[in-house]
């Protein structure tokens, strides 16, 4: 399926790029498709999409739904498989769920979580600094050391 999959957006991403659609809502567009996930029976692909800077998204969206017939064409003579998936287009979100995972680690609250305990308190610092000095590995000082 996985395999599948990313021949499929290959299929679609070279399509959009060659302009092989009629579709008016498509010419001189960006689309990026970052995804493909096809059921297992590779009946049905659902491709997820952006179009450059986010822009347009409903528009571009709308205008893939139209082009769904020629896109679909395009994949199936870029294939070897028996059959060619019926498509569907989702907007793809994963950059914006990226963004506000990046935001929420800036968070200064958990930015104080993520640190270990031995960063801390430096207590880690110390103790292998020790560690270090003890010739003999065992982490006890020699009466003639103290």
């Amino acid at each position: 399926m996985l395999k599948v999959g990313e021949e499929i957006r290959r299929a679609l991403a070279d399509a959009l790029i060659r302009g092989d659609t009629h579709e008016p809502g498509l010419m001189g567009a960006s689309i990026t498709v970052s995804e493909v996930r096809v059921t297992p029976d590779l009946r049905h692909a659902i491709a997820y999409v952006m179009p450059l800077g986010g822009r347009g998204a409903d528009e571009a969206l709308a205008a893939l739904g139209r082009a769904k017939g020629e896109l679909r064409r395009s994949v199936a003579r870029a294939m070897t498989t028996k059959y060619t998936p019926d498509l569907a287009f989702k907007l793809d979100d994963s950059y914006d769920r990226m963004d506000e995972v990046r935001r929420m680690f800036a968070q200064p609250v958990v930015a104080r979580d993520l640190l270990s305990p031995a960063d801390e308190d430096g207590v880690g610092d110390d103790a292998d600094a020790d560690a270090a000095d003890d010739p003999g590995g065992d982490g006890l000082r020699n009466a003639r050391d103290a």
